[in-house]
Formats: C-alpha cells, structure tokens, sequence
C-alpha cells in the first residue's frame, strides 16, 4: 500500500523524503525533544537511513512502523512527523507517536496532524483500536491525547530503559467505537 497524503486545513501528511533529513535531524536530536524519544539520530546520514527504510517498507505492514512527516501547506516545510506501529497478530491495532519540531509547538499543529491520522487509521484503514506510549513527565503529550479523546489504560512503572536510566511509561488508548472525529 503506498504512504497516503493527508490534508488538514493547515497542513499536509505524507511520505518523508531524503532531503527532509537534515530538517528532521535538527528537530530530533533536540535534547527538549529527544529526552522523550527512543530514538536519537547520531547524525544526518542516519536520518537519511530511516527514511530509505520507510521507503522499502510500506505502510500497513504488520510488526513495523512507518513514519510520515507534517509539512506545512503554505510552503511545504517539515515541522514534524508521525510514527505508526502496525501491530501483531492481526494488525487491527496500531501504536502511534508524534513529534513536532520546538520551533512549532504551542500552535496546535500536534493536534491537527494526530487528529487527521487517528481518521486516516479508522476511516481508510479500519483500525480497531489507536494506542500511545508516553512518559509521564511529558505532560504535553498527556493533555493532547486526552483532549483528542484518548484514555489512560496503564501506568508501568519503571518498565523502560532509555538512555541510561529506567523510566515509567504509560499506555493511552482509543478504540474506534469511542472516535469522534470533527
């Protein structure tokens, strides 16, 4: 199946390209945006890797996950992206992630591009169920989830180890019953 393009009013989701590594290498290595993240890009060239990765692998392919960036429609930059794990056994389920670059927080574009995704994994793909993992101190992350509807399942405590130390991780989720699209 071929990466889709998703437009909201503000913005547009869809397949990364290599030369939105260095854009994206700027944003995720961050420390304020990687502290939160499980993956820290070392340089651009791995950057450019992951994004050849998605490439090869497609998206809704069982026990993988494929990343898509958040462009702005006026002027198409990067500002972002969005991680989908397509889940094992019958892959009805998926794991979601968003990351949006410091530089375009605060404007409610996190909103409106998981928003559209959550539709797009329901609508198109007939998902039964859209869950994210976030740690508890990423209190931004919490807000939005609940804001878009999503509920507290889990609170593991201690359950990761991530850069070098063992963190809480908490398990939010929305089953596509419970959806309420705008």
């Amino acid at each position: 199946m071929s990466a889709p393009r998703i437009l909201t009013p503000r913005l547009l989701l869809k397949r990364l390209v290599r030369r939105d590594a260095a854009s994206m290498y700027r944003y995720r290595s961050d420390p304020e945006v990687s502290r939160y993240q499980g993956w820290r890009p070392e340089a651009v060239a791995e950057v450019e890797q992951f994004i050849q990765r998605m490439r090869n692998t497609g998206i809704d392919v069982v026990d993988t996950w494929y990343q898509l960036g958040i462009y702005l429609r006026a002027g198409g930059r990067l500002i972002g992206d969005l991680g989908i794990h397509f889940l094992p056994p019958e892959n009805q389920q998926t794991e979601i992630g968003f990351t949006v670059s410091p530089d375009f927080q605060h404007r409610g574009y996190a909103a409106e591009a998981v928003r559209a995704l959550i539709t797009y994994l329901f609508q198109a793909l007939h998902k039964h169920r859209i869950a994210a993992s976030v740690d508890p101190r990423n209190t931004a992350s919490i807000v939005l989830l609940e804001k878009l509807g999503f509920r507290k399942e889990a609170h593991f405590r201690e359950s990761l180890y991530l850069h070098g130390e063992w963190l809480d991780d908490m398990v939010y989720a929305v089953l596509y019953t419970e959806w309420k699209p705008e």
